[in-house]
């Protein structure tokens, strides 16, 4: 059942009443019509909506106008906020989490690396060095120091290497074990979750898309 009123539409669905707010008219027309709505009884009292500004974006003191309109004055809970649009903070958050970070350097003893999102180094972690990204971790080089993937909790992630011989992986809230590598490391390799064991395990990168297969779908990566 849908509702149209001068600048709000009222909507009902299986998750409860929908409120379409127009995008086109000011703020304070919005409010006056919201008003006139709730004096009409169109919006029932003690019932709990979802408000969907369309291509407008309300500030949190807009946010909190309305709410204390529906809320403190009719006792109408508001479910959420939804948008078609959202912040530029929002956008920059996004854009950097979805983002490869190349880094042309060497990452030495002592230094930290941290970066939102994947990170792709062209050059070696040394020892006693460490490297934490949201997303996964990927090294064209040597692998010696600490990596911490998937942080604080992307546990898709994944850690790959030319050579792999890390003093310490963590991939989200797992920590591997000691390394039981060869004295001289291996070659090719990625560190995972293993979804079944809940433990970080390896396997040969030629391997990664078929254990990973949604690893470049950002849809399935949580964002």
């Amino acid at each position: 059942m849908t509702e149209t009123n001068l600048y709000l539409t009222m909507k009902g669905t299986t998750e409860g009443i929908i409120v379409y707010l127009d995008d086109q008219c000011s703020f304070e027309q919005l409010l006056e019509e919201l008003q006139k709505q709730l004096e009409s009884d169109a919006i029932h009292q003690r019932t709990s909506i979802k408000v969907h500004t369309q291509n407008r974006l309300l500030d949190t003191q807009q946010q909190d106008e309305i709410r204390h309109l529906l809320n403190d004055q009719h006792s109408i809970g508001i479910k959420s906020f939804e948008s078609n649009v959202i912040s530029k903070e929002e956008a920059k958050s996004w854009y950097d989490h979805i983002t490869m970070k190349p880094r042309v350097k060497t990452i030495r003893s002592g230094q930290e690396l941290h970066e939102n999102g994947d990170v792709f180094i062209i050059g070696d972690v040394n020892p006693g060095a460490t490297v934490t990204a949201s997303g996964s971790v990927f090294v064209l080089g040597q692998l010696r120091g600490i990596v911490h993937a998937g942080f604080p909790d992307g546990a898709n992630e994944v850690v790959a290497a030319s050579y792999m011989n890390p003093s310490q992986i963590r991939i989200a809230d797992q920590l591997s074990r000691a390394p039981d590598y060869e004295v001289e490391g291996s070659q090719r390799e990625f560190a995972f979750i293993n979804q079944e064991t809940g433990q970080i395990e390896l396997d040969d990168l030629h391997n990664l898309q078929k254990i990973r297969q949604n690893l470049t779908d950002i849809s399935e990566r949580g964002l």
